[in-house]
């Protein structure tokens, strides 16, 4: 089984990160109060903000170890990242945007592996259409395709259904769950809500002011919450 390891250090604003999670096959949610340093960890584990120390390893490969200096380039890491707000560029047409990030000689390969991905997505009617012109979850399968184009062995998920209107969240959430079950790769998601724990997740990481707090099933978390932010948001008042 593939698993991301992850263990890192660093500063946050005024608190010190420590983070340590592993995710396998199924997702791991990441939860905590806002500026709790969750899409800091995200951006760690990417590459995109350097720790002071630690380690991430992907599949027993090291990603990032400082003390054995080894720090792989994002481009490198093969890690899909859905960042929050979906990060898609609004003058590039869906396709474009999925070819990005696709490594291949020409243009066309990039276009025809991007057509493919957003096939697999049920989104391939998207392709000649602008984020602009997109709803909230057709903006998100376009995301995900393009996280997905890349051919990742992990994914980061940064609230990923937190744009999406209360009337298509559910939906979008149902076809995000039984994705993620079929890829069967490390996953982690940043999220507020419980219900997208419940659907999404097999584990919980809480994560309050840089340090992990509690961990475990989201039923665990509610039968015995460590702290006052976990019983409010297991019970669903956070």
């Amino acid at each position: 089984m593939t698993a991301l390891e992850v263990a890192v250090r660093g500063h946050v604003g005024a608190f010190a990160l420590d983070v340590a999670l592993t995710a396998g096959e199924a997702p791991l949610a990441l939860v905590g109060p806002n500026g709790a340093g969750k899409t800091s960890t995200l951006l760690m584990i990417l590459g995109a903000l350097p720790p002071d120390g630690g380690h991430v390893a992907l599949g027993g490969a090291a990603l990032y170890d400082r003390a054995r200096g080894v720090d792989v380039a994002v481009e490198d890491r093969r890690l899909g990242f859905v960042p929050q707000r979906y990060g898609l560029f609004p003058h590039m047409d869906a396709r474009d945007n999925v070819a990005y990030g696709v490594r291949a000689r020409s243009r066309t390969a990039r276009r025809e592996r991007a057509l493919a991905v957003l096939a697999e997505l049920d989104a391939a009617a998207l392709a000649t259409r602008r984020p602009p012109e997109l709803s909230g979850g057709e903006l998100q399968r376009v995301a995900l395709a393009r996280a997905l184009a890349c051919e990742p062995r992990a994914l980061l998920l940064d609230e990923p259904l937190a744009a999406l209107d209360v009337s298509v969240r559910a939906d979008v959430r149902r076809f995000l769950a039984q994705r993620l079950r079929a890829w069967r790769i490390p996953t982690v998601v940043v999220t507020h809500d419980p219900d997208d724990v419940a659907a999404l997740a097999n584990d919980v990481v809480v994560l309050e002011a840089g340090a992990v707090v509690q961990t475990g099933t989201l039923a665990a978390l509610a039968a015995r919450p460590a702290t006052d932010f976990v019983r409010r948001f297991t019970s669903g008042s956070s």
